[in-house]
């Protein structure tokens, strides 16, 4: 599964499969250090459904491919068709915003699908990971870093203010609102130990193939577990998240309901006793 660019038959997005059940997911412009553009953004999501759907993905893996893991927005090929909205002047203030709004939203999704696909997705950071490359990884459930990767929220310096997630999701991933105030409003750059200090990644690795590879082992475990249990656990973290404690509880027991039926509670049980690995279905 990959997924090209329109123009130039260039693979924005290279998936593969890296074991039974992980699928890896990279970003592929290294040229360009992994920038950003409106038509990565729309494959990213096209590429994040498509594996959210696909039966034999239990875990998903995003890295960059090249010397950095994104460099934020491509600002040479990615605004050209903003500027130009910007500039036209057949159209008022109002239909203006409209057309800038239908590019927000398509940034905004891309990001989205990775925060809404109910499988697991853990980014695997190395070098660059700069304005929207830090707001993607936000949206990924699990972050993980090599010694070398330096992040920022770059927005503020380019005149404008993060719109594709940090604004919404750093304060909920980090807990400690003066810091990310700190980093949004000054947009310096802050080294892995800094990140892991304040808890924006959870793990450090020496280079880049170990920050992979250990991605992709963290992936396998979690895909042996029950996709049922697996993929329920992120909806209901995800929903109590933005709930209060008490509508977290309602949800998960409307939950489990249904998925307490499942065959994969059966399994675990048998497994346990017989004392072996238990096997679970596709989902």
């Amino acid at each position: 599964m990959q997924a090209y660019s329109a123009e130039s038959q260039e693979i924005l997005v290279d998936v593969s499969s890296e074991a039974p059940h992980v699928y890896h997911m990279r970003l592929n412009r290294p040229n360009r250090r992994n920038a950003i553009t409106f038509e990565l953004w729309g494959e990213m999501k096209t590429v994040v459904e498509r594996l959210e759907h696909e039966p034999n993905c239990r875990v998903i893996v995003v890295s960059g491919n090249g010397d950095s893991f994104c460099s934020g927005i491509d600002l040479q090929d990615g605004l050209s068709n903003v500027i130009t909205t910007m500039s036209n002047g057949e159209l008022d203030v109002g239909r203006r915003g409209i057309a800038l709004g239908r590019f927000l939203q398509v940034a905004q999704d891309g990001f989205n699908a990775i925060a809404k696909c109910q499988k697991p997705v853990i980014a695997a950071v190395h070098n660059h990971c700069i304005g929207v490359g830090a707001e993607l990884i936000m949206a990924c459930d699990i972050r993980i870093a090599s010694q070398d990767a330096n992040f920022s929220i770059k927005e503020v310096d380019v005149g404008l203010a993060p719109d594709v997630g940090a604004l919404s999701r750093m304060q909920k991933i980090v807990g400690n609102d003066s810091w990310v105030r700190e980093m949004c409003f000054t947009c310096r750059n802050f080294n892995a130990e800094e990140a892991l200090r304040y808890g924006f990644i959870s793990r450090i690795y020496p280079t880049a193939k170990e920050t992979l590879d250990a991605a992709t082992q963290l992936a396998k475990v979690i895909s042996e577990k029950s996709p049922i249990a697996v993929q329920g656990t992120k909806v209901n973290l995800n929903y109590s998240r933005d709930h209060s404690d008490a509508d977290g509880q309602l949800f998960v027991k409307a939950w489990n309901m249904g998925m307490l039926q499942s065959e994969d509670l059966v399994e675990s049980a048998k497994a346990y006793m017989a004392k072996r690995k238990p096997l679970f279905k596709n989902v």
